[in-house]
């Protein structure tokens, strides 16, 4: 049985008329009637009463009319679907970001993203940098925002911002009065900073930031996400090296500072092998003015 003989059989269960029926299939009617016939013989049963006067469905074709048309109507929408999916009009995009991406990068590339493929679905996740680029390289994700994540094999990186790093102190420190910090200022000084392993590229950026030094900051706490960071400085128990975006924060009891020579981070949109077909425009979507391929 095959998906054109239930097509013409529903136009001709429609047109109860085999002529007409032909015509609106662009066929000659011997073909027609012939499929009809080949059809009504696989199935064993008669669906149509034909005689010179009309054409009307037998009781058996009635029920077949009723189950086809509910089952063509499907395929064609799976086969819509698909298409659409693959124009990357509709779908899902697995997208995952570091906690600094989130209320700067991120909620801006979804307004536009979301104005130009209102139906293609994202699949958000809160993700460390080193969460990120195992999940991609598994195929789990399409896209990540990472930082400083350096050159990975089988993961194409894109440019997608950089910013300042900045010193983060309790609002109490001796250096809080200082406009700028200079590395050595921070020398044995209790920090606060990522998980190597969750963060590499992010945390060996900031600690060659003390390279020469004969004492390094002492990395006394070691947490996830962002806000814990500044959580953790505001009662006072150490500093911390963050993107400049950051300040943004206003977190009580906490102040931030440039350091001297503008260090600087960068946020990258990473890929991996599996891909939605409107990465592209998500990637646009990003930062139109700044992304670099």
């Amino acid at each position: 049985m095959e998906l054109r003989q239930l097509r013409y059989f529903l136009v001709a269960a429609e047109e109860l008329h085999f002529g007409r029926a032909a015509e609106r299939l662009h066929l000659t009617q011997p073909p027609l009637t012939v499929a009809i016939r080949r059809l009504e013989r696989e199935l064993g049963v008669q669906l149509f009463d034909r005689t010179t006067r009309r054409v009307t469905l037998t009781p058996a074709g009635e029920a077949f009319r009723h189950r086809v048309h509910g089952a063509v109507h499907e395929l064609d929408e799976a086969a819509d679907d698909v298409a659409s999916v693959a124009a990357g009009m509709s779908g899902r995009i697995r997208l995952g970001f570091v906690s600094s991406a989130s209320y700067t990068t991120v909620p801006e590339a979804i307004r536009r993203f979301r104005e130009q493929r209102p139906r293609v679905e994202l699949a958000l996740s809160p993700l460390t940098s080193g969460e990120q680029i195992e999940q991609l390289l598994d195929g789990d994700l399409d896209l990540g925002l990472v930082r400083d994540p350096g050159e990975i094999p089988g993961l194409r990186m894109d440019l997608v911002s950089t910013e300042d790093l900045t010193a983060v102190l309790p609002e109490t420190h001796t250096l809080a009065s200082r406009a700028e910090i200079q590395p050595q200022d921070l020398e044995g000084e209790p920090m606060i900073l990522f998980p190597y392993r969750l963060m590499p590229g992010f945390v060996a950026r900031v600690l060659r930031l003390f390279e020469g030094l004969e004492t390094s900051p002492q990395i006394v706490q070691q947490v996830v996400h962002q806000e814990t960071v500044l959580g953790l400085v505001s009662a006072g128990l150490g500093i911390s090296i963050l993107p400049e975006s950051v300040s943004r924060f206003q977190m009580p009891g906490v102040i931030t500072r440039p350091i001297a020579g503008r260090p600087q981070t960068a946020l990258y949109a990473a890929q991996g092998t599996s891909r939605h077909p409107s990465v592209d425009l998500f990637l646009d979507c990003l930062a139109p003015s700044k992304l670099q391929g």
